[in-house]
């Protein structure tokens, strides 16, 4: 019962909100003291599978789903639906904007955060308004290397597993390759995950240290050189590097995927099928 009752408190500010932007999404507000002492905002971009026109299907994993299990975030949460194609920084930036304007929230701390097509969405956004993010974590993904430049403004964390069989770890290397041309000294750092797979990646969401380092930029920030910005936490401790652990899978109906244990896996790793 006490559980059930923690359960509903965590998420009796999550909000749908729909038709007030581009992207529908939903709005998870942290605790009265934190919303009222301007708190940062961290947006949520999902990969493929999550896409569609049923806003339920983004909190199968990621953010939404870390607080779901119990984790405190204490910031303003925003995660979008794309409906179908490749995320739009543009409308990624109204979403932004609609919250800025309806919340007093600092925004010299303002994160985004990726997963598989979100990855690539995540250094879009941060690509094309350097300026308004502090922070960026890119999961199992890769990026526009045309951004490369602006991308090399930004702190960002790179995560890929080495065991990813629909999205090559080559993917993120040559976006971090591409920022680093761009700027030797960029505050940005690639670290494979041993054992990694598309889906288990996802336990990335629910550790300590993706949000200690996260938490720790902020574009008052003057010294933004790699060895500055990435401390102890980015190193990983051995039991956090050896990921293993499948993503718990909700029940889905699923028509082209095989229904088993790890289906939720099985339906992330769809996602890019395409990719050489």
């Amino acid at each position: 019962m006490l559980l059930l009752i923690l359960t509903s408190q965590s998420w009796a500010q999550l909000q749908a909100i729909k038709g007030k932007t581009s992207y529908n999404f939903w709005l998870q507000l942290p605790e009265k003291e934190v919303l009222n002492n301007k708190p940062a905002v961290i947006i949520f971009l999902h990969g493929k599978s999550l896409s569609g026109t049923d806003l339920k299907k983004v909190k199968r994993y990621g953010v939404l789903r870390a607080v779901e299990k119990g984790r405190k975030i204490p910031a303003i949460i925003v995660a979008p639906q794309l409906p179908s194609g490749p995320w739009n920084p543009e409308k990624v930036a109204k979403i932004l904007d609609y919250v800025q304007k309806k919340y007093d929230t600092d925004k010299n701390r303002v994160y985004v955060m990726g997963m598989s097509l979100g990855s690539y969405g995540t250094m879009d956004v941060v690509g094309t308004m350097p300026d308004r993010i502090a922070g960026a974590v890119s999961i199992c993904g890769g990026g526009t290397v045309k951004l490369a430049s602006n991308i090399a403004k930004v702190p960002v964390w790179v995560l890929h597993g080495n065991a990813d069989r629909a999205v090559p770890m080559s993917e993120s290397k040559k976006i971090v390759d591409a920022v680093k041309k761009a700027n030797p000294k960029a505050p940005i750092k690639l670290t494979i995950i041993k054992g990694g797979t598309h889906g288990s990646v996802e336990n990335l969401f629910h550790k300590d240290e993706t949000y200690a380092w996260l938490f720790k930029q902020n574009k008052n920030n003057p010294d933004l050189e790699a060895e500055k910005v990435f401390g102890p936490e980015t190193e990983l401790a051995d039991e956090f590097v050896d990921i293993t652990e499948e993503v718990n899978a909700p029940k889905v109906e699923l028509k082209e995927v095989e229904k088993t244990p790890n289906t939720e896996e099985k339906e992330i790793n769809a996602e890019f099928k395409f990719v050489e």
